[in-house]
């Protein structure tokens, strides 16, 4: 705190009657502000007090605490008294100085934590608080909520204020995304006993889960395969089984984007899967067998209606075709088919091992 001596005494005498000078007025006192005082009470940098001590009446006898004081430290609230006295008696005068150069402190906070990895994929609230030692806080900005654009570098900004009108910005930067990744192009392939399943994803997609149910070892629902590739087979199914896979594809952000496919268990006979309903004569096929030059398919409806020896493994069935001498119709009804490897040329007739026998329903 800096003092000077500036004061202003003013005096005036007045003749009473009968020539004998009389004072009955005390000094007048005035503070004088160096700014003016604002209209808030508060200083937001240095002041000087000074004061104007007036009596027209007779001379200044003696004035206390009136010399010129300049506050540049913060103060809640310095109280400073000029007092004088003179012929008319005694006065003083108070005022309080209340300087506050400091700005709130301000926190920009969100309302709840991240959703995943920093990331938040649903709208967030951040709100501002604050406080002040001196003058008090006077208010923040209004909580702001923020649901987009996906923005890896977003930034939500506010201040808060105190009452001498000093005022701190705050922001909050966070990560912000909604938008889920994008799977597509599932495809699902039976093999012997197992399943294999492809999708294609979008370039977001961190993390890849494969879902089955019915799960393993009795659970309702497990998970079959995590990681970042683009195929999982699935083995050790059951023939005959329906299985539902759920692949779901997750981004950084904890965003999810979920495709499906039912399959039902094969052997080593893959199309049509047992007890599969067909409306249409049916390609059947059933998996290679190392060194086999040919195979005897059976078909069995009732009784064996028809036996036939592809190269390959697969055969196209006929609506109507001969065997032994007799003509059969593909007519609605439950089929049952078998199929056996064979080596060497057909009239050898050295066969393998049955590969396996299905079924499939013709619908009316």
């Amino acid at each position: 705190m800096v003092f000077s001596t500036l004061f202003i005494a003013v005096l005036v005498l007045a003749p009473s009657a009968g020539g004998v000078l009389a004072d009955a007025t005390p000094p007048s006192i005035t503070p004088v502000y160096s700014p003016s005082l604002p209209a808030t009470g508060w200083y937001r940098g240095n002041v000087t007090l000074n004061w104007v001590v007036v009596d027209p009446d007779s001379v200044i006898l003696s004035m206390t605490g009136c010399a010129a004081q300049t506050f540049s430290a913060d103060t809640p609230g310095t109280k400073v008294t000029c007092a004088a006295s003179s012929d008319g008696g005694d006065s003083s005068s108070s005022v309080t100085i209340k300087v506050d150069k400091t700005p709130p402190t301000v926190t920009a906070a969100p309302g709840r934590v991240a959703d995943a990895n920093d990331w938040y994929n649903r709208a967030v609230t951040i709100g501002f608080s604050g406080a002040d030692v001196t003058s008090g806080l006077a208010g923040c900005s209004p909580a702001v909520q923020y649901a987009g654009p996906d923005n890896p570098t977003a930034i939500v900004s506010g201040s808060c204020s105190d009452i001498a009108g000093n005022s701190t910005p705050a922001s909050f930067g966070f990560k912000f995304d909604a938008t889920a990744p994008n799977l597509f192009a599932l495809t699902t392939r039976l093999g012997n006993r197992s399943a294999e399943v492809a999708w294609r994803k979008s370039s977001d997609t961190r993390l890849v889960q494969v879902l089955r149910a019915p799960g393993k070892g009795g659970a309702g629902e497990s998970v079959v395969y995590q990681g970042s590739a683009t195929v999982f087979r699935d083995r050790g199914l059951i023939v005959g089984r329906k299985y539902e896979y759920r692949v779901a594809g997750l981004d950084d952000a904890g965003n999810r984007a979920e495709r499906k496919a039912d399959v039902v268990a094969t052997g080593p006979l893959l199309s049509p899967t047992p007890g599969e309903r067909v409306t249409g004569a049916p390609y059947l096929v059933w998996t290679r067998v190392k060194k086999a030059s040919y195979y005897n398919v059976q078909l069995v409806r009732g009784q064996k209606v028809l036996s036939a020896w592809p190269t390959r493994p697969g055969f196209r069935l006929r609506r109507t075709w001969s065997y032994n001498g007799r003509r059969y119709k593909l007519r609605p009804g439950v089929y049952r088919w078998y199929v056996w490897p064979g080596f060497g040329k057909i009239s050898d007739s050295r066969y393998g091992r049955l590969l396996g026998s299905s079924t499939f329903v013709v619908a009316g």
